[in-house]
């Protein structure tokens, strides 16, 4: 059999593989560097980057649910000038490209990120996080407000020619229209879905589990969610769309290509399985072999549907 392309390409950036990390999921990327070759990802999705460290929230933070887990990590981080310094440097190691995951409480910090970390080689491109459902301020202002949003967008498009690849939340009234606003700002690609709120109680002392009672929603309960709003959003806009949630194996990104997605993240299987993305990758490939499909292209926006039933 002909070798099969599994070749994309997002925002402008080549990747071998359609599957990525999910950022927050993994750290920096290098924590999985025991597990596997990151050169064989498509591409690493690091932890959100802030201007300054941030400590997080205060624990309990993490839960599992029926399906899932919650968390409410707050987006605790190293901060840039750490990253830039400590960590990136040791990222150029690897033959993989590097997406750089970026927060903020105001336009002026994100573009102040955007500046900076522009400037330097080895950030192939950005997620802008505008989603985060558990922090009490900052990016999720812009994630629920369309104007908010297509403004944030079109401000950072004229601060840097690197790919910008915009986070939506899914806790909104319409996800289509806050993927049009961002295209609409200047959105060189759209990644859906971030975590879904909710909460856990433990019954026997009647507390939240968490201590900020509210957190995100992540793994295999949201995958329906997230693969609608994939195909809903896919079909409205131009710019690719990165499809994450609840993504176990390798059928699993095959029905996110096939609803419109060009490409994958997979990010709370890293908490049961630190190769989960190797395995998710080699799952995929055996499909397309199984398929005798040559070109992993062919599968995106594949749904077949049948024919509106006549009234």
């Amino acid at each position: 059999m002909t070798k099969i392309d599994t070749t994309v390409s997002i925002a402008g950036l080549s990747l071998k593989t359609p599957v990525m990390t999910a950022s927050g999921t993994c750290g920096y990327g290098l924590e999985l560097t025991p597990y596997f070759d990151l050169s064989r990802l498509g591409a690493l999705v690091v932890k959100g980057i802030s201007l300054e460290p941030r400590p997080g929230n205060p624990p309990p933070r993490i839960v599992e649910t029926s399906g899932g887990m919650l968390n409410a990590i707050g987006l605790e981080n190293i901060g840039m000038e750490a990253f830039i310094a400590e960590t990136l440097p040791r990222l150029r190691e690897y033959e993989t490209v590097v997406i750089v995951n970026i927060l903020g409480e105001s336009q002026e910090e994100y573009g102040t990120l955007v500046d900076e970390m522009s400037r330097h080689e080895g950030v192939d491109g950005f997620e802008v996080n505008v989603s985060c459902p558990n922090v009490r301020k900052g990016g999720i202002a812009f994630g629920s407000d369309p104007e908010m949003l297509e403004k944030l967008v079109r401000f950072l498009r004229e601060r840097t020619e690197k790919p910008l690849i915009i986070k939506l939340s899914p806790n909104v009234t319409d996800i289509v229209d806050m993927a049009k606003r961002a295209e609409a700002g200047g959105a060189d690609g759209l990644t859906l879905i971030n975590t879904i709120r909710g909460m856990s109680i433990d019954s026997e002392s009647r507390r939240p589990h968490l201590a900020t009672v509210v957190g995100g929603l992540s793994g295999p309960a949201i995958k329906p969610v997230a693969l609608r709003m994939v195909w809903e959003v896919a079909q409205q806009v131009k710019i690719p769309v990165v499809g994450v949630g609840g993504i176990l194996s390798g059928e699993d990104a095959v029905e996110f290509l096939i609803a419109g997605a060009t490409a994958v993240q997979v990010g709370t299987a890293h908490f049961r399985n630190p190769a989960a993305c190797i395995e998710v990758m080699e799952g995929m490939e055996r499909y397309l072999e199984r398929h005798a499909i040559q070109d992993v292209r062919d599968l995106i926006g594949s749904i077949q549907l049948d024919p509106s039933p006549v009234a």
